[in-house]
């Protein structure tokens, strides 16, 4: 019995030895200094999706409604502002992003940094600004070490922007706001005088270390009719404030991620044109035809041979990549119809839809929709108790809020109207 509980105790010791040493390795390989509690919580930031009710009981905010009601107001003051007044918008647009990728621009203020927050959702704009501006053309620039540099030329192609910007995140340096605007100025003042030339300049810095006299960098972008606005990321600076009031532009501080994001997001729709460009002006455009599949034909835009694909030019039969973009050759504007046609929707916008609430009748003939018009989903929550629905002014057709956000954004047709439409038109046809 001696000998068993001695080398039981010793077991048990060397088990105790064995945890003692796994714990050790466990504090050894946790290099970011947090404990469990703390690293369970800090990615997810948990405490951010809590509220107090009435009662003092705290509940999870449901993001879901708060960003509807958000879009909603956006919605309704950019639909009162198109239809108070007479606001002629600029269809052809040459956007320059500067992208501050200084020191500044690698504080974790902005989780997990601001150069990844503002890649990132960078990356979401250019997307966002080709699917509502299809006629337009971007350009990125970056700022770094004092100095400016173009990323990419003013093209149509969201990807290749894209696969720059992603790969030159760096930081490093000061910020220089003056070697920004001087290249700038010189790459927009050549764009004719039909295009509307703005800069969106995202900034981290709380300074400028500019070689000369920015006040005159400024007039000189005033005189070019250049508009400058600037999301800020740190604090509201005075010289950012001056340049925006100059030229005509916004200026904004983010407060979070979510905030910058919609800051980012209101400059994707067109601005009001500026006095001087409030001119109707006749353009040459092209529609060129896509070339066959498995003809070999060396691309204007690349300097290289590519097999199939691509458009010819109508003027001078020279072949691009893609549309819409400006012929290398003979400088003609390619575009293609659906790109035309949707550009048009901001001159004719969909007019925000009313909220309803869905009557609880038991009268068997008051029927009341019970389904979304547009995806066929259930208005109703569990319980078959109505649930906050929106219905079109003019069809009075009911939809969901993700059909809302959808037509509004996306779509820019309201399907309750284009059907009924679609039906009157093949009852005339059938009476004919």
């Amino acid at each position: 019995m001696n000998d068993m509980e001695h080398r039981k105790i010793i077991d048990g010791e060397g088990r105790r030895l064995n945890g003692e040493e796994d714990e050790e390795d466990e504090d050894e390989g946790n290099e970011t200094g947090l404990d469990a509690w703390e690293r369970a919580y800090a990615d997810e930031r948990s405490w951010e999706s809590l509220q107090e009710d009435e009662s003092g009981l705290l509940r999870p905010i449901d993001n879901k409604t708060i960003y509807h009601a958000q879009y909603r107001r956006r919605i309704r003051s950019l639909y009162s502002t198109t239809t108070t007044a007479r606001i002629q918008k600029g269809l052809i647009r040459y956007l320059y992003i500067i992208v501050d990728l200084s020191r500044a621009a690698s504080e974790t203020d902005f989780k997990p940094s601001r150069m990844a927050v503002v890649a990132k959702h960078t990356e979401a704009f250019i997307r966002e600004f080709f699917d509502q501006n299809p006629l337009s053309q971007i350009g990125l620039v970056t700022i770094k070490d004092g100095l400016a540099q173009c990323l990419t030329d003013l093209g149509g192609s969201p990807d290749s922007h894209v696969k720059a910007l992603m790969g030159k995140l760096e930081c490093s340096g000061d910020s220089s706001l003056q070697n920004a605007l001087d290249l700038i100025h010189g790459y927009l003042n050549q764009i004719p005088t039909y295009g509307h030339r703005e800069v969106l300049i995202l900034y981290s810095a709380l300074s400028t270390c500019d070689p000369g006299d920015i006040m005159e960098t400024i007039q000189e972008c005033k005189k070019s009719k250049i508009r400058c606005s600037i999301i800020g990321l740190s604090a509201e600076i005075f010289i950012c404030r001056h340049l925006c009031q100059e030229t005509g532009g916004s200026y904004s501080v983010a407060l979070d991620e979510f905030h910058f994001k919609e800051l980012l997001l209101e400059h994707a729709p067109p601005p009001p044109a500026i006095a001087e460009f409030a001119i109707a002006n006749l353009i040459k455009m092209g529609f060129p035809q896509r070339a066959p599949e498995g003809v070999i034909s060396i691309c204007s835009c690349h300097k290289e041979a590519k097999v199939g694909g691509g458009y010819t030019c109508p003027r001078c039969k020279a072949r691009v990549c893609e549309l819409p973009t400006e012929c290398c050759i003979c400088g003609l504007t390619l575009v293609s119809s659906p790109h035309l046609a949707r550009s048009y929707h901001h001159l004719f916008p969909i007019p925000p839809f009313d909220e309803v609430s869905l009557p609880l009748s038991n009268n068997p003939h008051q029927k009341s929709p019970t389904a979304c018009f547009g995806c066929q989903e259930s208005l109703l929550i569990p319980g078959n108790k109505p649930n906050l629905c929106v219905a079109c002014p003019k069809c009075k057709q009911h939809f969901c809020l993700d059909c809302d956000i959808y037509i509004h954004e996306s779509l820019h047709n309201c399907p309750g109207c284009e059907s009924f439409r679609h039906s009157k038109i093949v009852s005339v046809t059938t009476e004919e």
